[in-house]
């Protein structure tokens, strides 16, 4: 919770630079060690959690704008970012409300506007981004799906919508470029769809499929090591994944 003078301090610079009314809040996925991860914010001086957000420049575009706000908190250029839903409960920001009203006039209080927020997801590599809190945080850290805080406002439903839209998009477009490694076996990107979508996959159709939709490159050499027979490598053949991402492909899983 912020001091009355970090309160007034925000305020004056958020009427200054950003638009009223509207939010941006994002879902940031990473894939690592076989499991799906999410990227929080723990507020300072509260046990309270939250998705990465901000507000919107009042001259900027919303796709800068949420790209911009990636960037300061994973450190990452050319994100993949997908608009996936408004948010517009009137209740939804009551809780920040409730919490300032007594420190500012509603005037001044930038948190006593409604806030209609606009939710991206993003699939970052887990590897390369660099958390990084934001002024009002006192940390920033990725959480397994199976280990996520309390969120604070609807940030709870906004974290499922981005995931049952994710599922979605299996459906007809590629995921994984962003997510895995250059390169990786089948068996690793099968544990990555089975992780998205929350249920076992028949390997043998799996592979077909995938190696049907012509977006994966096999590596002339396996991988070494191990104790069996060592599996091939593949990797993305970008000019086809990004081809399939305009025009889809169908199927289903």
């Amino acid at each position: 919770m912020l001091t009355k003078k970090e309160l007034k301090a925000y305020c004056t610079t958020a009427r200054e630079n950003y638009l009223p009314h509207i939010s941006i809040d994002c879902v940031v996925f990473g894939f690592h060690e076989g499991e799906m991860k999410v990227l929080v914010l723990k507020v300072k001086n509260e046990d309270a959690w939250y998705l990465p957000g901000g507000f919107m420049l009042k001259q900027e575009p919303i796709e800068m704008a949420a790209s911009r706000i990636l960037h300061e908190r994973t450190g990452l250029d050319k994100i993949f970012l997908q608009q996936f839903h408004v948010f517009g409960d009137p209740e939804r920001s009551k809780e920040h409300f409730d919490m300032y009203k007594d420190m500012l006039p509603a005037k001044e209080n930038w948190f006593s506007n409604r806030f209609l927020t606009i939710g991206y997801y993003a699939l970052v590599d887990f590897i390369e981004t660099n958390p990084t809190p934001d002024q009002l945080s006192a940390a920033c850290l990725w959480r397994g799906l199976d280990d996520l805080p309390n969120f604070k406002l609807d940030h709870a439903l906004i974290l499922k919508t981005a995931l049952d839209t994710l599922r979605l998009q299996l459906n007809y477009q590629p995921i994984g470029y962003n997510l895995m490694p250059k390169e990786f076996t089948m068996p690793e990107l099968q544990k990555l769809y089975e992780t998205i979508l929350d249920k076992k996959l028949d390997r043998r159709n799996f592979q077909r499929r995938m190696l049907g939709f012509g977006i994966l490159k096999r590596s002339d050499q396996p991988r070494k090591g191990g104790a069996h027979k060592a599996p091939f490598l593949y990797s993305f053949d970008l000019e086809n994944y990004e081809a399939a991402l305009k025009e889809g492909f169908k199927g289903g899983w």
